[in-house]
């Protein structure tokens, strides 16, 4: 019996899940997804999971090596290029193919009225001259640049509630995963009076419903930008090619 190729996925998007799912079963490969563990309950996927990070570029290639690992796929956040750029310095120094599974970012549509901005940073220091109640959907991990502005009301969306106070003078929290609808965000903006969107463009389909929202109520939104990421060899945006890929590589083996 041939031996399955092992996979690392690095995972924690709703793109990854699918993938796993995909996959789930699938003669010839071994996949395991890697999560970086920033909540405690992430959403379910099938086959083996790792959670944590692995010590940085040098921890991830050790990993590689050690677990025999014959191909990787980056299908992490849009917003993570710490560990895509990790990736791609793993997948060089141990000669293995390496595929960066990326939904594709949202574009501005008539009516939008987006504030593009560089960083996170940037974000905090113009969204001020938009508003004064402020949508803000940007992780958990990103707040801390909005403290301190006393004549700023957020409202902050979260998946799990925090086990501390928010670093915020005047916040409210609001508890939920994608996918929402337009009709219902809508409904959110206009219960808590918000002025303006604060978000990343992360992209995909599960929290597009606040831009389109935004849209229709005539609301400004500060969209900040993807970070930059190395370059990679392949690239896709959807599972589907994802899978494409995955098969030509390790084709499914013939029934015995």
């Amino acid at each position: 019996m041939t031996t399955p190729a092992r996979l690392l996925l690095l995972g924690g998007t709703t793109e990854s899940a699918a993938l796993a799912r995909a996959l789930a079963g699938r003669a010839g490969i071994e996949l395991t997804s890697s999560l970086a563990g920033r909540t405690s309950q992430p959403a379910a996927v099938p086959g083996p999971v790792r959670v944590g990070g692995f010590g940085g570029a040098a921890g991830l290639i050790a990993h590689l090596r050690g677990e025999g690992i014959a191909g990787i796929i980056d299908a992490a956040h849009p917003f993570a290029a710490q560990i895509s750029a990790h990736a791609v310095a793993a997948a060089r120094a141990t000669d293995l193919p390496l595929l960066r599974l990326e939904r594709a970012p949202w574009r501005r549509q008539p009516g939008d009225r987006w504030v593009d901005v560089a960083s996170i940073a940037e974000a905090a220091t113009v969204a001020p001259h938009y508003g004064r109640r402020a949508f803000l959907t940007v992780g958990s991990g990103e707040l801390a640049s909005f403290g301190g502005q006393a004549t700023m009301r957020y409202l902050v969306r979260l998946i799990e509630r925090p086990t501390a106070p928010l670093p915020l003078a005047d916040c409210k929290i609001v508890l939920g995963r994608g996918p929402f609808t337009a009709a219902d965000e809508e409904r959110l903006m206009r219960k808590h009076a918000i002025e303006l969107v604060i978000t990343k463009n992360s992209g995909g389909d599960a929290t597009y419903a606040k831009i389109a929202a935004a849209r229709t109520l005539g609301l400004p939104v500060v969209m900040v930008r993807r970070p930059p990421k190395p370059a990679v060899d392949h690239r896709v945006e959807t599972v589907a090619a994802a899978v494409a890929w995955i098969n030509e590589r390790w084709p499914v083996p013939a029934p015995a």
